[in-house]
């Protein structure tokens, strides 16, 4: 049995750009045929109001994230993740395995930079990704600070996404694939499928960590979501896939 995850996804009642309710995406994601999502919501300068108060800022940054996961019911997962910019970056950065103890007692993450982030995430056991790294305004370093790269992103052109695949490939990073959900026309574009249900973020870090990818000919249908490729890892029981009717 397979189990379809995606990866990167944002409510409109937290990103500033989202344009869909939390209840309503648990509507569309079930409806296509997932097991659950990750919410990444944008953690950023555009989201908070100027003045830093941990608790104000903390509990309206996990707004989507709790209700998404009241609406999903026993048998739809909902994890915490995030989409982070620093102060005075364009870089993007999203983070798997986040808590809600440790966002209330961290700071302001947007102050501390990516050297930084990756000693809070491996103090943590969570996983760094650069996101969409080919897009126009995005500058490619500090590879040894990342765990690794988001190869296909749903709103992407179709040649930034292999430009992604290919930085990954050649520099060993672990890889994932997400929509980029913003707006129901962005629904189902990418994601991860395991041969194991993800309960926690315990599981989610554990399945991304294993092996590196490979392309795999075989196809997996997806409820009302055809035309897919896959990427399979070698016995990592993971697979990230990205719908074909990306932009070229």
């Amino acid at each position: 049995m397979s189990y379809i995850y995606e990866m990167h996804c944002h409510t409109g009642c937290t990103s500033r750009c989202g344009r869909v309710e939390p209840e309503r995406i648990i509507e569309l994601y079930k409806e296509k045929g997932y097991n659950g999502l990750v919410v990444t919501d944008h953690y950023s300068p555009m989201t908070f109001v100027p003045n830093w108060n941990p608790q104000k800022q903390i509990d309206f940054y996990l707004e989507g994230y709790r209700r998404m996961k009241a609406a999903a019911g026993d048998d739809f997962t909902v994890l915490l993740g995030m989409e982070l910019r620093h102060y005075a970056t364009g870089n993007d950065y999203l983070i798997y395995g986040v808590t809600e103890e440790f966002l209330y007692n961290a700071g302001n993450l947007m102050m501390k930079g990516v050297n930084k982030m990756r000693e809070f995430c491996d103090e943590n056991g969570f996983l760094l990704y650069q996101a969409h790294p080919y897009r126009w305004y995005i500058v490619r370093h500090g590879l040894k600070y990342l765990h690794g790269i988001e190869v296909y992103n749903g709103k992407c052109p179709k040649k930034e996404n292999d430009k992604s695949f290919e930085w990954a490939k050649q520099s060993g990073k672990l890889m994932v694939s997400g929509s980029d959900f913003h707006k129901e026309e962005n629904l189902a574009r990418g994601g991860i499928i395991t041969e194991k249900p993800i309960k926690n973020n315990d599981d989610l870090v554990q399945i991304l960590r294993k092996g590196t990818l490979s392309p795999c000919s075989s196809t997996l249908r997806i409820t009302n979501c055809p035309g897919s490729a896959f990427f399979a890892t070698k016995g990592a029981s993971i697979t990230i896939f990205v719908t074909m009717h990306l932009k070229s």
